[in-house]
């Protein structure tokens, strides 16, 4: 790939007249005179490449002088002027490094000189005392010792003065940093640099050692005080923290620098730096007197805990660990950082400091290594950095606190840390053989028993691999490489399993390798025969993440295995070729392909294989699969490659153009974005490859035309692809096309235009000139795109009409350009929103066009617009420009006639001109101009303050509506009588009071006279004579839109247009006082407006002008955001009921107007404008003390809001992490409020801040383990934290576990559970963490025995994740030892049910997760076994609670179920006998037992159903009731309770559907079912039970009687007649009656009796009907599976079961199903391709259509079979007849017309049309016609050409032609623009019947011709 090399910009360097005058005057000889005109030449030029060319040529004389006279006064000057032009430029400048090349060459004789020169110059500068000049002084510092001799000697020469000089700028900056408060580009830029200063003089020291040490032996002298004032400022700068961290981090190391520089090397040093890091005096006892004053501010007590960070960062930066061994403080000093930074965990707030603390332990980590290998240290320091010592196990708890960071430079640092943590442990400890490590074995295992989702457990496994290699883990966990493969399914798991896979792999390849003989069987058994696997029967997000992630590593790591997988997947493939519903072995190898492509390791060769693996066949039938997946890796495998430079053989152009057409329609975004990238590959691959065959022929010989002729044959062949790939995506832009197929053809031909172009002439032989091959009517549907509903296709539309050659969208033609102006004018008044974005489009693409002036005279002339064109300009300003400056005149009189007009009636404003759409113009063609410089400067002023202007008065119109207490009340829910005067009072009427009177109906404007009101169904006119219809909607839309416009434009004037200012004076477009203005209108828009679409797009240009802000030199502007917010924080803090901020809708605008303040200040800043406003609102959301009251909560209202909106926001990222605390403390203390409005706002809050810390949830289970961490990473992140929530905890208990059994509800309870919830144990937790889980279990436990149901089951959810794996059997122990084991008055069923809940959570969520280790699956059961049998009289009818007895039930079945295993020991065993035992006596079976009003006894029914279930139905042999089982289903079938009739067909259902074959018990249910069936009146059990039978086989049995098909088949039709009100039913019985009469057609091969015919056609017809647009999905969805499983019976049977009507009626039906908007009912419906007999598909077809495809192929396919049915069936005449009506369709354009004009009456507001997301009803009819020509061909000469049904057909394909065509005459000019719904489906009729014409017509002539 080819970067752009990036411009640098060379600011050339100006001299003041005097010095070249002075160098004038001078005297000198030839050489010093040829030099002084060189830079008087430099000096006068103003270009700087030019100025370096001379610099260049002034060191090239300084090369060629040899010696020469030292004293020379010229000499002297230009010196001097070299000096000048040094110091007056930024070491950034390319032309100061050309000056310091050209100073390097300054001869041996001259350089004292030269020194002397520059030191003057820079003596000079030093004693200037203007701040503003710090800054490049700074720099020239730092340039003098950047690899400049000169500028070296210079600094030595003036090190005091320039020590001095630092000190002052560090004095100042800190003098300032106090003082721009509020100013954060102007703070931003003192922290920049400030920190420029701190590392020039780290720099100074660091290049005079010699001058430092010799000051150091003088008591007294300036030098010594210029390095204690550095230190005095260093100190200042840690100690203070107003300075961003980079800055304190600099000083921490500076202050090691000039320590170690004044003391020298030794312990000495260490000794002292080590006082400073413990703050302690005592350390400081070897340093001399001015060192301990000078940094007295770092070991007072009152110093910030991150100076102890910076500090030790400066230790290990700028002390040496490597060489001879340590003094013993060295070591000290290396054992105390650590220590010190360990310490900073609980107190780390901000994220900044956290990657700070990560960072520097990482780099103590290495210096401690360097410190061990170098030799010579002491046993104590290696016995301390052992494993097993104290400080390790310290920083492994470190690790584990840190390794799920949410920012990636923590988990990154904690990676390397854990690795550095390895090698010191081995490195300290000597052990020759890793794999019999105690420390690492025991890493192993706790590791490995960590869960899954752990995501830190992969990084730390992948290191451990490095040392222990992966046969290790192997032999712990052989299940290790599927278990990785199956977490590949989880996105946010999968890029970290996928690495610790390869490095398993790849340590395991190594190690098998070198252990010799055959070891690659082994490596693909372990590693690619699982991958496999997974990638046939995986899901598609597993196998798309493991193409993404795992694949090609494996194929990276062995290439070899290519081979091997692709025999596996062929025979799989030719084995099993996989069921309709799966990718199968076909989609597997397509992936593993594509990865082997991608890598290099395949490569396309010609001939029938490809890449001499698989057959091209098999690829053609993956390109158009049903599944995506499946077609994308195809679709990858022919356009990707490693090479861009490789050929595109002629197949895999044919396999494109297989591949695209019906791949167009596509409704998956995602599917359609990867489909554009990869055609974007293939293009790119054929432009590289035609640049590099263009080469190779111009460089071939005359003599080698072969080769010239094959070069040349492939470039024609590209360019017949190009040609051919333009014309189907422009034909894909027909009337009518679906939004996918649009984006999708549109998108790709952009890409065509950058990739090549669309020129018609080219002088580039090896660029196609594609605009050739374009028509004028392609161009024109490209231009008719642009009156799509879809913005997406509006601006590509426009984009690629600007590329395509101008002749062909012919614009240049005369009257087309006022045509199309007056078709935008019209749109952009239109009512309708997305019309005005197309009016927009159409008057930016004609302001290219030289005539659009002259069209817009004469649009003012008709519609009498006082509009001027402007007069010619002098300036030769683009056309582009002053057409611009026309359009946005023309609109804004428009717009002012238009705002005068709606401030009389917005009502009639609302009607006919709406003022939104005039606005979106003028802002669209602002946008187009951009923000260049325009030269039209004059008559731009102007305009913008007319713009400005007339947009206050467009929002002071319509703010009343938008500012009400309820704008949505515009669109009432009912018809008030009394509002039947009209809108127009209402509108009067709502700004003072705030009135909410409103109405529905539309009503009719009369031409009453103004203040008359109107009667309710007056019809008037207009102006021009139009009647007006609006409705309240209109109005509202109207107002809000409209407010929406104004601040869109406003925010673009402001950012776009230049800025006008004094100081420093710049030439503009608008000034700052209107940019003022602009801010206060905003701020007025977002702190009044109460609709949400208005203040939310006033924030959209509001972020606008506050990034202006931030960006303007202008200080006046830079301090606008500060002090606005100030402003409303104060407004906040007094605000009460009477305030006119809004206290309802989430504050409304006010968090949006404050994030766009806060969002707007700089990154690099201290951010200090976010941290005032943050501790504000933290203590303006705590609840106050004095009573709540009105007044009090609102502010807490607004603080909670605005809290809300700024942890939401992205921008603010890490930002406000430090503050997490508090607001959470804000939102559970307000959850407590009596206010409902804060409690609603905390509630809003807590989410918020939940999804902050937790990250997004991934899944729809609340109590899934995602999204969870440690409870010591989230106490060390949120270390306030801790002691509240545990004593909030406390509180919440002591109020629901009273013993008074009161109902108690504590309010912060789900707060406080819903958050712990999401916490669980570290690994490394002990009993005496200090911020472990364990003190919060106790009170989890006593939330449980809640008398609140809700709250009991609250707490056992939250009590699972408390609980680590390896202790879970110990706690269910303990809770089931703490239940009664016999009943008696003491036992309280709250505690107990309690109870019994946390033991069956525990249980249940052990069981079913699969993140857990495999070894750890089941956790020991004999203890629990036994403590459950002796307390199972809570199950039984002692126990009086129905409620408690179910939970023990469910805790019986949850053990002795499947989950459990196999019995092992008699206590399981004898468990499952006792709880068969209490299930046959209790009232299961005997449900009058059990009254139906007992609370509970429905969930205790299904308890009890559950166990019968396991026992009878899923598992008898593990209950051992093979012999009971049948007898105990059909009592529990028989129940008289619904619940468990239910629980029991859908476990039946269950299991059927699992395994059919394998019936079991159910073998004899039969019966059982059947009578069921026929007396169930529940709906959802009926269904099941329908569901049922329709799997089992028939016939059916009721009792000794054997039921008929026919008697069956009527009863099922009749209940799919009385089921329509239950859909579930109705496709239950519809595939019931289905499955009957596949099986009556099958049993009768010779064709069906009589008697049931009647029947069979019945079912034709309810088939049909259900399979119309109008049925449900689920009803339509059946229909299609019912279809595809009658397709080789029914449909294609040749003794037509149902007749010629009723089969072609069922194919009419399946090809509506395969065109339906629901892409689940045209998935199932295609595939019927795969059970069509294959002997009725043609050869070309037949091996694509036995595997499934995708929707659009099935349809083809499925017309071409019909068509062959036709003539088995020796119906091919008629089968022309019926296509032919087909083809027709049933829609009269006559009637139509009159139902749209009917339907105009009630229209919406929003309506956009059809909306035709993916049916192409002209696609339709033009596959129809194609296969109805081929038809036509075969059966021409039986075909009647004077029968009845041709000449029917024939006039009502005339009747319709003629009526389309007339209609398209009525329609107005453009009307693909002005009527484009009429247009489009009058378009397509026209069509339509103009097929069927031609199709009678040749068929009349063919039959003559016979």
């Amino acid at each position: 790939m080819v970067v752009k090399k990036k411009e640098v910009k060379v600011e050339p360097v100006f001299l003041d007249s005097g010095r070249l005058e002075t160098l004038n005057a001078l005297e000198g000889g030839p050489w010093a005179q040829q030099l002084a005109g060189v830079l008087q030449e430099c000096a006068r030029l103003t270009d700087g490449v030019q100025q370096i060319q001379l610099i260049k040529k002034v060191g090239v004389l300084f090369q060629q002088q040899g010696d020469g006279d030292a004293r020379s006064p010229l000499l002297h000057g230009c010196l001097d002027v070299l000096g000048a032009m040094f110091f007056s430029l930024h070491s950034k400048n390319p032309l100061k490094r050309t000056l310091v090349s050209a100073l390097s060459a300054v001869p041996g004789w001259l350089q004292e000189e030269a020194v002397g020169c520059l030191s003057r110059c820079l003596s000079e500068r030093l004693t200037a005392h203007a701040p503003v000049l710090y800054p490049l002084l700074t720099d020239n510092i730092s340039s003098c010792l950047d690899g400049s001799s000169l500028g070296e000697r210079c600094i030595h020469s003036l090190l005091t003065e320039v020590l001095q000089f630092i000190q002052t700028a560090l004095c100042e900056y800190h003098r300032q940093n106090s003082v721009l408060a509020g100013s954060p580009v102007a703070q931003a830029q003192l922290m920049q640099a400030s920190l420029a200063a701190v590392k020039a003089s780290m720099l100074v020291v660091q290049r005079a050692p010699e001058q430092v040490a010799s000051a150091l032996r003088t008591p007294l002298g300036p030098l010594l005080d210029a390095l204690r004032g550095l230190l005095c400022c260093y100190t200042r700068l840690l100690t203070e923290g107003d300075f961003v961290q980079v800055v304190q981090s600099a000083a921490g190391m500076a202050v090691v620098l000039l320590t170690r520089s004044m003391l020298g090397a030794g312990d000495r040093v260490a000794s002292v730096v080590a006082g400073l890091l413990v703050g302690s005096e005592d350390g400081m006892s070897g340093a001399p007197q001015w060192l301990s004053e000078s940094c007295r501010g770092l070991y007072g007590g009152a110093r910030p805990p991150a100076v102890s960070l910076f500090l030790s960062h400066g230790a290990l930066a700028m002390m040496s660990w490597q060489g001879k061994g340590p003094g013993p403080a060295t070591e000290s000093l290396l054992l105390l950082v650590p220590t010190v930074l360990l310490g900073l965990d609980c107190s780390v707030r901000e994220s900044s400091t956290a990657i700070s603390v990560a960072r520097v332990l990482t780099l103590w980590s290495g210096a401690a290594l360097d410190a061990l290998q170098g030799g010579g240290c002491s046993t104590g320091l290696r016995h301390a950095l052992t494993g097993g010592a104290e400080l390790p196990g310290r920083l492994l708890e470190h690790i584990y606190a840190h390794w799920e960071h949410p920012l990636d430079g923590v988990r990154h640092q904690t990676k390397a840390l854990f690795r550095n943590l390895l090698k010191l442990h081995q490195t300290a400890s000597h052990c020759p053989d890793p794999g019999a490590d105690p420390f690492l074995a025991s890493l192993m295992h706790s590791l490995l028993a960590l869960e899954w989702h752990s995501k830190g457990k992969y990084s730390a496994l992948s290191c451990l691999v490095e040392y222990l290699g992966a046969r290790s883990l192997l032999e712990r966990d052989p299940g290790l490489p599927a278990q990785l493969l199956s977490l590949m399914g989880d996105q946010s798991l999968a890029p970290y399993a996928s690495d610790l896979l390869e490095t398993l792999f790849v340590s395991h390849r190594a190690q098998l390798a070198a252990c010799g003989g055959a070891w690659a069987e082994t490596w693909h058994r372990t590693w690619v025969t699982p991958l496999l696997a997974a990638l046939c029967e995986g899901q598609l997000d597993q196998t798309t993440y493991i193409l993404d992630y795992c694949l090609p590593r494996v194929l990276k790591c062995s290439p070899d295995s290519l081979s091997h997988m692709v025999r596996a997947l062929l025979d799989s493939q030719n084995r099993a070729p996989g069921s309709p519903g799966c990718r199968g072995a076909l989609g597997a190898l397509m992936t593993c392909l594509r990865a082997a492509r991608a890598q290099g390791v395949l490569s396309h060769s010609s001939g029938e294989l490809w890449g001499g693996l698989v057959p091209l066949a098999l690829l053609s039938r993956a390109l158009v699969h049903k599944h995506d997946q499946v077609r994308l890796d195809a679709l990858g495998l022919v356009c990707e490659s490693s090479r861009s430079t490789e050929t595109l053989s002629a197949q895999e152009m044919d396999l494109i153009r297989h591949f695209l057409p019906v791949s167009l329609n596509n409704q998956s975004a995602g599917v359609r974005q990867q489909t554009i990238s990869l055609l974007k590959k293939l293009l790119c691959r054929v432009r590289d490859s035609t640049q590099l065959l263009q080469k190779r022929l111009e460089q071939l010989r005359p003599e080698e035309p072969d080769q010239q002729g094959a070069i040349r044959s492939t470039l024609r062949s590209y360019q017949e692809f190009l040609h051919w790939l333009c014309e189907s995506l422009f034909q894909a832009l027909f009337p009518g096309a679906s939004f996918p197929s649009c984006l999708t053809a549109l998108t790709l031909l952009g890409l065509i235009a950058d990739t090549f172009s669309f020129s018609t002439v080219t002088s580039d032989p090896g660029v196609f000139a594609l605009g050739q091959s374009v028509t004028p009517a392609q161009a024109q549907s490209v231009l008719h795109c642009l009156t799509s509903s879809f913005l997406e296709v509006k601006l590509l539309a426009a984009q690629l009409l600007r590329r395509l050659p101008p002749p062909a969208v012919g614009l240049q033609e005369p009257g087309r350009v006022l045509t199309l102006l007056r078709a935008a004018l019209d749109l952009s008044t239109s009512t309708k929103p997305f019309d005005s974005v197309t009016a927009a489009h159409l008057l930016n693409l004609l302001a290219h066009q030289d005539g659009l002036p002259d069209a817009l005279s004469r649009c003012a002339q008709e519609q009498g617009v006082p509009f001027q064109p402007a007069p010619p300009d002098e300036t030769e300003s683009p056309a582009l420009e002053r057409n611009t400056l026309a359009v946005v005149r023309f609109l804004l009189e428009c717009l002012r006639a238009e705002v005068t007009r709606a401030e009389s009636s917005l009502l009639q404003a609302a009607a006919a001109h709406p003022l939104y759409g005039r606005a979106h113009c003028i802002t669209a063609a602002l946008q187009q101009l951009g923000a260049q410089s325009p030269r039209l400067a004059g008559q731009w002023r102007p305009l913008v303050c007319d713009l400005i202007s007339v947009s206050y008065k467009m929002s002071d119109v319509v703010s009343p509506i938008v500012q009400s207490s309820s704008p949505e009340g515009l669109i009432p829910m009912d018809t008030d009588s009394e509002s039947a005067a009209g809108l127009q009072r209402v509108l009067q009427e709502i700004q003072p009071r705030d009135s909410n009177a409103f109405f529905t109906s539309a009503r009719q404007l009369g031409p009453e006279p103004p203040g008359d009101d109107p009667p309710p169904h007056a019809h008037a006119t207009g102006g021009g004579g139009e009647h007006y219809r609006v409705t309240a909607q209109m109005v509202l839309v109207c107002c809000w839109r409209s407010m929406k416009e104004v601040s869109m434009l406003l925010g673009a004037l402001c950012q776009n247009l230049p800025l006008q200012t004094l100081d420093p004076p710049r030439d503009g477009l608008i000034t700052e006082q209107q940019v003022e203005g602009v801010g206060q209108y905003f701020r007025q828009q977002l702190l009044q407006s109460r609709h949400r679409g208005a203040f939310e797009l006033a924030y959209v240009g509001f972020v606008r002008l506050t990034d202006m802000l931030t960006r303007s030199q202008s200080p006046a502007l830079q301090q606008l955001p500060g002090r606005w917010l100030r402003e409303v924080l104060e407004e906040v803090k007094s605000s009460g009921p009477s305030s006119k901020l809004c206290a309802t809708r989430r504050s409304a605008g006010i968090p949006f107007y404050i994030q766009a303040l806060l969002t707007s200040e700089p990154k690099s800043s201290s951010c200090g404008l976010l941290r005032m406003t943050m501790r504000e609102l933290t203590a303006l959301a705590m609840p106050g003390q004095d009573p709540p009251g009105d007044r009090s909560t609102v502010p807490q209202v607004h603080a909670l809001n605005i809290l809300r909106a700024l942890f939401r926001d992205t921008r603010l990222g890490e930002n406000v992490v430090p503050f997490v605390s508090q607001g959470m403390q804000a939102a559970i203390l307000g959850f407590t409020s009596p206010v409902w409005a804060v409690r609603n706002s905390s509630t809003l809050l807590f989410s918020t801040l939940i999804t902050r810390i937790f990250g997004v949830k991934r899944g729809k289970d609340e109590n899934a383990k995602k999204n969870r961490m440690t409870g010591r990473e989230f106490f060390t992140r949120f270390p306030a934290l801790y002691p509240f929530l545990l004593g909030q905890l406390e509180a919440v208990a002591n109020t629901g576990d009273s013993d008074s059994g009161v109902l108690k509800l504590h309010p912060s309870l789900f707060l406080l559970l819903l958050i712990l919830g999401r916490l669980y144990p570290s690994p490394m937790d002990g009993s005496s963490s200090p911020l472990g889980l364990a003190p919060f279990v106790p009170f989890i436990i006593r939330c449980g025995h809640s008398p609140v149901q809700r709250s009991r089951e609250m707490a056992a959810r939250a009590l699972v994740p408390f609980v680590l794996v390896t202790q879970v059997p110990s706690i269910i122990r303990t809770l089931v030892q703490d239940l009664p084991e016999e009943p008696g008055p003491g036992s309280r069923h709250n505690h107990i049910h309690g109870t019994l809940l946390q033991v069956l959570h525990l249980l249940r969520s052990h069981q079913e997760d699969t993140h857990r280790p495999h070894a750890l699956r089941r956790p020991q059961t004999r203890d629990i076994t036994a403590a459950v049998r002796s307390r199972l009289w809570l199950a039984t009818r002692r126990n009086p609670c129905v409620v408690t007895r179910a939970a023990f039930l469910d805790l019986l079945a949850c053990l002795c179920g499947p989950a459990s295993g196999p019995a092992e020991g008699e206590e399981l065993a004898s468990l499952r006998e006792a709880a068969l035992g209490i299930v046959r006596a209790s009232e299961l079976l005997d449900s009058s037992a059990l009254p139906s009003a007992v609370p509970g006894g429905p969930p205790y029914l299904q308890s009890l159903a559950r166990l019968a279930v396991s026992a009878s139905v899923e598992s008898p042999e593990l209950w051992g009731a093979e012999s009971c089982g049948p007898q105990l289903l059909a009592q529990l079938l028989q129940s008289g309770a619904y619940e468990v009739r239910l629980l029991v067909l859908d476990a039946v259902l269950s299991r059927l559907q699992r395994d059919p074959a394998d019936l079991g018990p159910l073998s004899a249910a039969h019966s059982t079912l059947a009578g069921l069936a026929l007396r169930e009146t529940h709906p959802h059990c009926l269904a099941r039970v329908l569901r049922i039978l329709s799997l089992l086989d028939l016939p059916w049995t009721r009792g000794l009687d054997t039921l008929e098909d026919r008697e069956l088949l009527s009863w099922a039709l009749s209940l799919c007649q009385e089921s329509t009100h239950s859909v579930d039913v109705l496709c239950a019985a519809l595939g019931l009656a289905s499955r009957v009469v596949v099986h009556v057609v099958e049993q009768s091969p010779g064709g069906v009796s009589g008697a049931v015919l009647p029947e069979l056609q019945s079912w034709g017809r309810l088939v049909e009907r259900c399979g119309r647009d109008e049925q449900p999905a689920e009803v339509k969805l059946t229909t299609a599976e019912i279809l595809v499983a009658a397709t080789p019976a029914v449909l294609a049977n040749k003794a037509l079961p149902l007749g010629l009507a009723g089969t072609v009626a069922l194919w009419r039906s399946l090809f509506g199903l395969l065109q339906d908007e629901d892409q689940d009912v045209r998935e199932s419906a295609a595939d019927f391709t795969c059970t069509a007999p294959p002997q009725l598909l043609d050869a070309q077809h037949a091996d694509v259509a036995r595997s499934p495809v995708c929707p659009a192929v099935a349809l083809d396919l499925g017309l071409g079979l019909l068509c062959r049915l036709f003539h088995l069936w020796n119906e091919a005449p008629a089968g022309v007849l019926i296509l032919t009506e087909w083809l027709l369709g049933e829609d009269d354009p006559e009637d139509v017309a009159q139902e749209d004009q009917s339907l105009e009456e009630d229209e919406f507001l929003f309506e956009k049309g059809e909306a035709n997301l993916w049916a192409e009803r002209l696609l339709w009819v033009r596959l129809l016609d194609r296969h109805l020509s081929g038809l036509v061909g075969a059966a021409r000469a039986g075909v009647p050409v004077g029968g009845g049904e041709l000449d029917r057909l024939s006039a009502l394909a005339a009747e319709q032609h003629g009526a389309a065509q007339e209609r398209l005459r009525t329609l107005p000019p453009e009307p693909r623009f002005l009527s484009t719904a009429d247009f489009t489906r009058l378009s397509i009729a026209r069509e339509r019947a103009g097929r069927a014409l031609d199709t009678i017509g040749s068929l009349r002539l063919a039959a003559l011709s016979c």
